[in-house]
């Protein structure tokens, strides 16, 4: 059978309706020139996003935009979803053949995708933990927009992985006082392995800077009450079509608070004329390059258990990044 006219199977993981998961065989078509066959070796689940995608949460005036660069079907179901792919090309062009790659991709165990969205490992990079590619991008990305100077204090709500990931970035700015937040006091252990400073109450301020990345407007308003004169306070959680407070009386004015946010989708005005998504996804992968990182991985499935397990690992309030084997 010809290249052409060989059956490349393969095994995705899908949403068929809110709320339930599916294991779904499909036909992939053989990668063209510019293409490559990547065969899975993990991918990640990222517990906020996907929660929204699994339980239908995703607004209509966002679906467009939501949409990832390898899904296939609807938000309104059925939808194949995901973002954290980590895999070995199989077959592909001459600079990228037998390499490991990071993908933009759903869960599936095989697929084909164009070899420019693939990004080369660095040598010294594990693949295991490689799948914290697209959350490293994501906290590189709120680290430019939050503006973060040396010798700022930073206040950062949510030890998720994101929010963690964004300490850990600013942390390592010189001289920052950087504290990670987060009522969950069990994340003190995480935080100790990640060299930063935690609370599990508010932060008692002033602040230069804080990023809220818990997903809670309750947090939000922490930030507000604890920010100092002039404070940039970076809402980088995404409520999918759910409302947050704001608390906009008080001292909010007369601080001149500011209040932005930062989205993945977008390059920061400051680093547009310069930097590409190529080139901050490169910059992403180096930063994982730290051991310690490993501590973001709160657990390890198999794909073959993948559709029984998925709903107890979006719902479980221990779950960080959830690494998928194949």
């Amino acid at each position: 059978m010809s290249k052409k006219e060989r059956r490349l199977e393969a095994t995705a993981l899908w949403f068929p309706e809110a709320g339930h998961a599916a294991l779904r065989c499909e036909t992939l078509k053989s990668p063209g020139r510019d293409e490559a066959l990547v065969e899975t070796l993990f991918t990640g689940i990222s517990r906020g996003t996907e929660n929204l995608v699994f339980h239908g949460k995703v607004p209509e005036s966002e679906r467009e935009r939501m949409r990832g660069p390898n899904m296939a079907g609807d938000f309104t179901f059925p939808v194949k979803y995901g973002y954290s792919a980590v895999g070995r090309v199989a077959e592909g062009p001459g600079d990228l053949s037998g390499r490991l790659v990071f993908c933009l991709h759903p869960h599936q165990d095989r697929f084909v995708a164009p070899a420019a969205m693939l990004s080369a490992l660095p040598e010294d990079l594990p693949p295991e933990r490689a799948i914290l590619a697209a959350n490293m991008e994501t906290a590189l990305n709120i680290v430019w927009d939050a503006g973060i100077q040396p010798g700022d204090i930073v206040a950062v709500y949510g030890a998720g992985t994101v929010g963690s990931l964004v300490a850990f970035l600013a942390s390592s700015i010189p001289a920052t006082e950087t504290t990670l937040i987060d009522p969950n006091g069990k994340r003190a252990a995480l935080a100790e392995k990640l060299g930063l400073a935690f609370s599990s109450g508010d932060h008692a301020g002033p602040f230069d800077v804080a990023v809220n990345a818990s997903g809670s407007d309750k947090a939000l308003a922490a930030a507000v009450a604890a920010a100092g004169q002039e404070a940039r306070i970076v809402e980088a959680s995404w409520h999918g079509s759910g409302t947050a407070s704001i608390p906009l009386g008080g001292p909010f004015h007369a601080r001149r608070l500011s209040i932005v946010s930062s989205q993945v989708g977008s390059l920061p005005p400051s680093h547009r004329a310069r930097w590409t998504f190529a080139r901050r996804m490169e910059k992403a992968l180096q930063l994982l390059a730290d051991a310690r990182l490993d501590a973001l991985i709160s657990g390890d499935t198999s794909f073959g258990e993948l559709k029984a397990a998925y709903p107890a690992i979006l719902s479980s309030p221990e779950t960080l990044c959830h690494r998928i084997r194949y």
